[in-house]
């Protein structure tokens, strides 16, 4: 699930569906590397980080942990991101988004 980062947050693999008709989690995924990855969609398109904003602002509103806490590390202009939660433990993300 999420990734500790030494003491001071989590880090998290995301696969991002811009353009979706609801903003939502949408499950888990095991990928190439075998890292799990959230899905998330987002009704923002991608374009000029509408999708990302609103990545983040889903995010921050689910974890209830500010959005300024919270940065994209890599993949501002892909599907497949990599988010950094400063702060948060890795425990309140696997709580907010449990594995069925």
């Amino acid at each position: 699930m999420a990734q500790n980062n030494a003491l001071d947050g989590a880090i998290l693999h995301i696969r991002l569906s811009p353009g979706a008709s609801s903003d939502g989690f949408r499950g888990w995924m095991v990928d190439e590397q075998g890292r799990n990855i959230l899905k998330i969609s987002v009704t923002a398109i991608a374009e000029n980080g509408k999708a990302n904003d609103a990545l983040i602002k889903l995010l921050s509103k689910t974890l209830k942990h500010p959005k300024t806490a919270i940065e994209i590390r890599s993949g501002h202009t892909d599907r497949n991101k990599v988010l950094y939660f400063d702060g948060l433990d890795e425990s309140l993300i696997e709580a907010a988004f449990p594995k069925t």
